[in-house]
């Protein structure tokens, strides 16, 4: 039998059966990846394994470097084949990584490859990709189509012209919708000249002469029209940190000035300014019925040295802890309720340990008004705990807390167009979590309840929920 079967993951018979029978063939909803609008549009294959599998992919960069791998053969200036054989040598010391898992669902997928990759096998393997890769069934937009995809939702700066985004809406060939998010980091940045020059260029793109905070609240509406209109219903956002300070409208517009004129704050009045920020947008969402995603708790570009060399998202960021995150998210939803500008909202929590503060913050914040299940939501296992054990402590503390019938299910936040074997890796993991509550006789095996949630999890609360 093959190492990738439907019994992969997953140890009981009611979770094989769950997954067969509802699980396995359901579209796919990508609400939250990286994936580059233009290069969809553009539809060029890649020219090899190496540049598909290991170009921008840190994960992949994490584990070479902990094998021992020179960062010649990781980022520097190997040849593909080369770094395609540091890579399959990595992966024979990756047993309990899910980068084993991914590698050989990626394999199995797209193409149609049952071997274990390793240092025995790696060239047969890399040459069948690259023949495989040159096909037309290889071209981005037909392994969208390929891996049953219904919408995708990218990553973008408010200040972008969306342009591929419009392109993609208009070609009536391709049937996959591909919407923007909108993702104000440099808003929140603590470097006071990068949040100086991002009004500077909003000022530009929006003709809103920004001279205080509701110059600001205009011309980020104004953006936020300008997404909206191109298919954008999410929202994204990605601080180290939840803080909440309050600040009285004088004080905010202070604040704003000086930061406007790129002065630095010190933190209590940076957490004022982005608190304020974070109302006035969480207000702006609302109004437009849009879900705002909050990403939170990883800590970034720690190892200096190789910052300088290589850049952002290159592999050297962990996840962080915070004092009183309780307290903060808390009163940051609040805030945002009182304001009657509290949205659509999806928590993800990048450290375990907090994951019991999460789901009991969000069931503060339930209500009926916006016409769906579970409107604060708490995301999915997000990067280090993309694996099964974080999976399954994301999926245990929502049951816990709340209500997993109503979840919205997984996504990628991936750079790769293979990376879609993640939603099958998170349904085995989810059907053998159910299916083993209902062997071990803690839930009754009622195929209408049990179906009914596998469904909803993995597609259609996801569907309703955004109602792209």
């Amino acid at each position: 039998m093959s190492f990738i079967n439907d019994r992969f993951m997953i140890g009981n018979e009611r979770g094989v059966k769950l997954y067969q029978d509802y699980a396995k063939d359901l579209p796919v909803i990508d609400y939250h990846c990286h994936l580059d609008a233009k290069e969809i549009f553009e539809n060029q294959n890649a020219a090899n394994i190496s540049q598909l599998w290991l170009g921008g992919d840190h994960y992949k960069w994490r584990a070479m470097r902990a094998n021992g791998i020179d960062e010649k053969f990781i980022t520097g200036d190997a040849s593909p084949e080369e770094k395609f054989a540091a890579w399959a040598e990595t992966v024979e010391s990756s047993f309990g990584n899910p980068l084993y898992h991914w590698t050989h669902l990626e394999l199995n997928k797209y193409f149609s490859c049952d071997e274990p990759l390793g240092s025995h096998n790696w060239r047969e393997i890399m040459e069948h990709c690259n023949r495989l890769l040159q096909q037309p069934d290889f071209a981005p937009r037909e392994l969208i189509k390929r891996s049953n995809v219904e919408v995708i939702c990218t990553t973008d700066s408010p200040l972008d012209s969306l342009r591929y985004h419009q392109l993609l809406r208009d070609d009536a060939s391709f049937n996959v919708k591909v919407l923007p998010t909108f993702r104000p980091d440099d808003v929140f940045a603590e470097d006071a000249l990068v949040f100086s020059a991002f009004i500077t260029r909003l000022a530009e793109i929006t003709q809103v002469d920004i001279a205080s905070f509701n110059d600001f609240t205009a011309a980020m509406g104004n953006r936020i029209d300008y997404f909206h209109e191109t298919g954008c219903r999410i929202s994204d956002h990605g601080p180290v940190e939840i803080r909440y300070q309050a600040a009285n409208e004088e004080d905010i517009n202070r604040l704003f000035n000086r930061k406007r004129k790129g002065e630095a704050l010190n933190p209590q009045e940076t957490a004022r300014l982005e608190s304020a920020i974070f109302v006035m947008l969480a207000r702006h969402y609302k109004q437009r019925k849009w879900a705002m995603q909050i990403h939170f708790g990883a800590i970034r570009n720690n190892n200096t040295r190789m910052y300088r060399a290589l850049g952002v998202n290159t592999g050297f960021d962990s996840l962080t802890d915070q004092n009183h995150l309780a307290a903060n998210l808390n009163r940051l939803l609040d805030a945002m309720a009182q304001a009657d500008a509290l949205p659509k909202t999806i928590l993800y929590n990048l450290n375990a340990s907090y994951n019991d503060v999460v789901a009991t913050t969000i069931a503060n914040f339930q209500s009926a008004e916006h016409g769906v299940k579970s409107p604060i939501q708490f995301g999915s296992g997000w990067w280090f705990n993309d694996t099964r054990r974080g999976m399954e402590n994301q999926l245990n503390s929502l049951a816990d807390q709340g209500l997993l019938m109503n979840f919205v299910g997984m996504l990628t936040d991936s750079r790769s167009l293979v990376s879609y074997t993640r939603h099958d890796y998170f349904r085995r993991i989810l059907c053998n979590l159910i299916g083993g509550w209902v062997e071990k006789g803690e839930v009754p095996d009622n195929n209408d309840i049990l179906s009914r949630m596998i469904v909803n999890i993995c597609h259609d609360n996801a569907r309703n929920y955004f109602d792209f």
